[in-house]
């Protein structure tokens, strides 16, 4: 096919006004869930402090009838732990001419790129509390860290032979093993350490392979359900809960933790310390442009981490 000789068309015309919709699309994830499962607090000190306790182990001895109390139980003084805030922050400088400007998907740029900072150091926040990295005090030329996941748990882990676990005291990490690929065995063992300990995790946190390696384990409930009778039944493939001996766990995928690492949780015991929330700073002018930073001070308060379980050096492909 061929057009009529002079035909005017768009390729040629000036003046044709943009199409730009005004929308923006940005799918860049930005769920923390970590965050969301084990609470926050206040703290009033770069170095926070908790206290742990235990009771004495089981007695089945007998005491007999009028018998006179000439020992007593053994009375353990509490462990103190601690752990350091950490600060993270994101900045942000627009030129002050472009608020003037007609802008597609946004009527204030500094607003929107606040905000867009504001997510950006929440992931951040959930990187750092998983990570594997034990606490630092810090100095004048030394940031200061806060121990993550990494450098607590310690009581209930599957893992490597070659691996090793933390002081659990949050003053060192723990090393990791030869990969092992995830097995419903490693799974069990772990729950039943921490059940064991006296936990009671309720949330298993895996990476995104490991979730769907989950998801073929033969505890994982609700995988079927029921559809209308003319309709064939539906299969579920994500997993979601997992039903062990000791209670059901939910299942979440975590984008922002190593997927070598399997996290159970008992949320009760663990928070997110804040010696300061996300808050927005205006920064000083020195030109023809407006400043910005978003900061955070935070650290992680494990409780008591024998609540906890863990299963390391896992693969992270198939």
């Amino acid at each position: 096919m061929t057009i009529v000789a002079n035909t005017f068309t768009s390729f040629s015309a000036k003046g044709i006004k943009e199409s730009l919709a005004n929308v923006i699309a940005n799918i860049s994830p930005e769920e923390t869930p970590l965050q969301s499962n084990i609470g926050s607090k206040k703290v009033s000190n770069t170095f926070f402090e908790w206290q742990t306790d235990s009771l004495n182990a089981v007695s089945t001895t007998a005491i007999l009838d009028g018998d006179d109390v000439g020992t007593f139980d053994v009375t353990n003084p509490t462990t103190r732990l601690g752990n350091y805030t950490t600060i993270r922050r994101r900045t942000v400088v627009i030129a002050d001419n472009l608020e003037n400007q007609d802008k597609a998907g946004r009527a204030n740029e500094m607003a929107y790129q606040v905000a867009k900072r504001g997510k950006e150091l929440k992931r951040d926040v959930e990187a750092v509390l998983a990570a594997n990295n034990a606490r630092v005090a810090g100095n004048t030329t030394t940031a200061r860290e806060t121990a993550g996941l990494g450098g607590w748990i310690a009581t209930n882990v599957s893992k490597a032979g070659d691996g090793a676990n933390p002081t659990g005291d949050g003053t060192d990490a723990r090393t990791d093993g030869t990969q092992r690929a995830f097995t419903e065995a490693m799974l069990k063992d772990a729950m039943q350490q921490a059940w064991t300990s006296g936990g009671n995790p309720s949330v298993l946190m895996v990476g995104p392979y490991n979730k769907t390696v989950v998801s073929g384990f033969a505890g994982i409930a609700a995988q079927r359900y029921m559809a209308p009778s003319d309709s064939p039944t539906t299969i579920i493939g994500a997993a979601d809960v997992y039903m062990s001996d000791f209670g059901s766990i939910s299942v979440v995928a975590n984008r922002f933790t190593r997927e070598r690492d399997a996290w159970l949780l008992d949320p009760e015991y663990a928070s997110v310390s804040y010696l300061r929330p996300i808050v927005k700073k205006d920064l000083a002018k020195t030109g023809d442009a407006s400043k910005a930073m978003l900061l955070c001070e935070f650290g992680l308060e494990m409780t008591q981490e024998a609540a906890h379980g863990m299963i390391a050096d896992l693969t992270t492909a198939a």
